[in-house]
């Protein structure tokens, strides 16, 4: 049976993905894993600031301040 051309393409298709490094995409550097968890924590505040909670920061400019 003589390969059609849609199969062709898509043998193609695969053969040239075999060129290419395999990437987990779920691995993360420390400084990736550090930056989402900064931005988790900047979407947590806003969300509570929606809802009238205020858990900002405890320091501003170097002074304590109360909540």
């Amino acid at each position: 049976m003589a390969p059609t051309p849609r199969r062709a393409e898509q043998a193609a298709r695969f053969e040239s993905a075999d060129a290419h490094p395999l990437v987990r995409p779920y691995l993360l550097t420390p400084e990736e894993r550090h930056e989402r968890r900064l931005q988790g924590q900047r979407r947590r505040a806003l969300w509570l600031a929606v809802h009238g909670i205020d858990v900002g920061p405890r320091r501003i400019h170097g002074m304590e301040v109360s909540a």
